[in-house]
């Protein structure tokens, strides 16, 4: 009866404790500082991998352009830094919005945190419809890798490549919009503004796109009006081509012949590229989930972790963008 008793009384004081308990600390941990320090160090060690990784891929690069210079002279001109500049803007700006986010989450500003986590998903978005573009272009023109590569002079681009790779975001309107909707008539806030995020990023896609065919289209009309504007280049072509050739890789490439390994260029750009693109994607899911969570209130002064460690990846993919603009579209 004793020992019965006792237990009980154990079992008693006992549950207060366990009902005490941080809900977001481990077991295996004895304060918040230990387990964010832990997780901190984590994500150190996971993002030296992914350096090492893409180091890899920059040595590639490098080796190849010692070893075949003329192939990125001549491939270079098929890139447009007007796109690569704003995809950078875009970028540098959502790292803005993903450290502000990490801030809100520490001084418990909620709504802060959710806004900023929303801005950073759309930036990503777009920054992958511009992208889009780009890839689009260079599918219909023949630019690919390797020994597919088979540039076709002045090719007009057909518009199902680009719809076959909006295709996804298109999908993610048609189901996460009507989501969000019945979320919003039942109440469910927490789903609807997770499922109207996700329809809004899903739209800036679109906006990406819309970027991405609108300023070449400026960067034409712009050139083509400093061309009419300077006569030494209107005398050097007197049968008025001179704008189109001047704006038209493709132009270029009927008088410098292509290299007999021009694909390896671009072997390395949709690899390097491609890999980001994937990572972009990656962390998109990532912060949609952390957003989630955002809404639900788990993240506050005494917790906000995984906040922080998203953060971390997130600023490292922006970072592997800065390598790889100037290295693909700027130096030739």
């Amino acid at each position: 009866m004793n020992s019965t008793t006792s237990s009980i009384a154990e079992d008693a004081t006992s549950e207060p404790a366990h009902e005490a308990h941080d809900p977001f600390l481990a077991h295996h941990f004895e304060s918040q500082r230990q387990q964010f320090d832990a997780g901190k160090l984590g994500m150190w060690l996971f993002l030296v991998t992914e350096i090492m990784f893409f180091s890899g891929l920059f040595v590639a690069y490098a080796v190849y352009r010692s070893h075949h210079p003329e192939v990125f002279v001549y491939a270079h001109q098929f890139l447009d830094k007007g796109l690569g500049a704003v995809n950078t803007i875009i970028l540098l700006f959502s790292s803005l919005t993903m450290a502000w986010g990490v801030r809100c989450a520490q001084l418990n500003q909620r709504r802060g945190l959710v806004w900023c986590l929303a801005i950073t998903l759309a930036c990503a978005s777009m920054f992958l419809g511009i992208k889009s573009v780009e890839y689009s272009h260079k599918w219909d023109e023949g630019l690919l890798w390797a020994r597919y590569f088979a540039p076709t002079t002045h090719a007009h681009g057909n518009t199902w490549t680009l719809v076959w790779f909006s295709l996804p975001a298109a999908i993610a309107v048609a189901v996460c919009g009507p989501l969000a909707l019945a979320c919003k008539v039942r109440g469910a806030k927490r789903g609807w503004i997770v499922a109207g995020t996700a329809t809004c990023a899903a739209l800036a896609y679109f906006g990406g796109v819309t970027a991405g065919i609108g300023i070449p289209v400026i960067e034409q009309q712009f050139s083509q009006s400093t061309v009419a504007v300077d006569e030494e280049s209107v005398v050097a072509t007197s049968d008025g081509a001179s704008s189109t050739s001047e704006h038209d890789p493709l132009a270029h490439s009927e008088e410098t012949a292509a290299p007999a390994l021009a694909g390896i260029f671009f072997s390395i750009y949709f690899t390097m590229t491609g890999i980001h693109a994937i990572h972009v994607l990656a962390g998109m899911g990532v912060i949609l989930w952390i957003l989630s969570r955002s809404v639900r209130g788990d993240f506050g002064s005494n917790y906000f972790g995984p906040v922080d460690y998203v953060g971390l990846y997130w600023h490292l993919v922006d970072m592997v963008w800065i390598f790889l603009f100037p290295l693909l579209y700027l130096i030739h």
